[in-house]
C-alpha cells in the first residue's frame, strides 16, 4: 500500500504540475494531449504487471525461485535510486517540470515562427504530441518503479497486494484531489522525507527477501555457502499464528520491515548491511537539500 500510496501520489502531483502550468499559460486545449499520455502510461503498466505475472507462472518450479530473489533485487535497486533521486531533486521537481513545458511551447512557439506558411493544424499536432510523450515518460517511470516494487509480493500474495495497491492508488488520487482542487495544507517535504525513511526500510526487507531466495534457489543447484545459508535464528511461533510472517499481523512487519521467524545468516547480514549503509545517505541528502534543517 505504501508503495502504492508513494507512487501514485508523485505521479498525481507531476501531472497536477503540467496541467497547472498550461492552464496558468492559458493553453487549456492541451491538458488534453497530457491525460492522453497519462492513459497510455497506466495502460503499459498494467501491460507490463501481467506479462510479469504470466513470465512468472510458466516458468519451472526452480527458476520460479530465482525469478523471485532477482525480481527483489531488481525492486531494491530501482527503489533505492528514486528515494535518492527524490532526497536530492524533489525540492526542484515543479521547477524542473515548468521548465520542460515550457520548451515545448518555445519549440512550439519557434515552429510557428520559422514555418509561418505551414497549416496550423501541423504545428498543434506537434505540440500534442510532445506533450503525450512528456506526460507519458514521466508517468510511466512512475508506474514501472510501482510495477518493479510490487512484483515480490504480488509472486507471494497475489490478493493481499492488488488489494493494497488499490487502496494506495485510490488514498493517493483522494489526498491529490483535495490538494490541488480544495486547497488542502499538505508538508510535501515531511510527506516525502517519512515516506523515504519508511521506504528504506522496506527496500532493507526485500533485500533480506531478495538474499533468502537467492539461497534457495543455490541450495536446489547444490552450490553450498557454508554457514552463510546456516539459520541465524528461529523464532517458536506456529505457523498458524497471526504473528507468524505469513499471519495477519506478521505479514504486515513482514512488508514494512523484513519481519521473518526463520532467517539465514546471510539475509541478516545483507539486510542489516542495506540499512546501516543507506538510510543514513538518505537522512544526509535531505539534511544537504534543507541546508541541515529537520524537515
Amino acid at each position: 500500500m505504501l508503495i502504492a500510496l508513494r507512487e501514485g501520489f508523485e505521479a498525481a502531483l507531476i501531472t497536477s504540475i503540467i496541467l497547472a502550468y498550461l492552464i496558468r499559460l492559458n493553453r487549456r486545449e492541451l491538458t488534453k494531449h497530457v491525460w492522453r499520455g497519462v492513459y497510455l502510461s497506466l495502460a503499459l503498466s498494467v501491460l507490463l504487471g501481467v506479462t510479469i505475472w504470466f513470465t512468472y507462472g510458466v516458468l519451472p518450479k526452480g527458476t520460479k525461485v530465482l525469478f523471485e530473489g532477482v525480481a527483489a533485487w531488481v525492486a531494491v535497486i530501482v527503489l533505492t535510486s528514486m528515494i535518492y533521486w527524490m532526497a536530492l531533486k524533489g525540492r526542484q521537481l515543479k521547477e524542473e517540470i515548468e521548465k520542460k513545458v515550457s520548451q515545448i511551447m518555445d519549440r512550439e512557439a519557434l515552429t510557428a515562427f520559422s514555418r509561418s506558411g505551414a497549416s496550423t493544424y501541423f504545428i498543434q499536432r506537434r505540440a500534442a504530441v510532445a506533450f503525450t510523450v512528456f506526460s507519458f515518460v514521466v508517468v510511466f517511470r512512475e508506474g514501472l518503479e510501482t510495477v518493479l516494487f510490487l512484483t515480490p509480493f504480488l509472486l507471494s500474495s497475489v490478493v493481499e497486494t492488488l488489494t493494497g495497491a488499490f487502496i494506495g492508488v485510490c488514498v493517493s488520487t483522494i489526498l491529490s484531489y483535495l490538494i490541488f482542487k480544495i486547497g488542502l495544507k499538505l508538508n510535501l517535504r515531511r510527506f516525502f522525507y517519512y515516506t523515504s525513511i519508511l521506504l528504506t526500510l522496506l527496500a532493507a526487507g526485500l533485500a533480506g527477501y531478495g538474499t533468502h531466495e537467492l539461497l534457495e534457489y543455490s541450495e536446489s543447484i547444490g552450490l553450498e555457502l557454508g554457514w552463510l545459508s546456516a539459520n541465524a535464528y528461529t523464532l517458536n511461533i506456529p505457523s498458524d499464528s497471526i504473528l507468524h510472517h505469513k499471519g495477519v499481523i506478521g505479514s504486515i512487519f513482514a512488508v514494512m520491515f523484513g519481519y521473518t521467524t526463520q532467517a539465514e545468516w546471510l539475509r541478516v547480514i545483507v539486510h542489516f548491511i542495506y540499512l546501516a549503509a543507506v538510510l543514513p545517505l538518505i537522512l544526509y541528502a535531505y539534511s544537504i537539500r534543507r541546508g541541515g534543517s529537520k524537515p
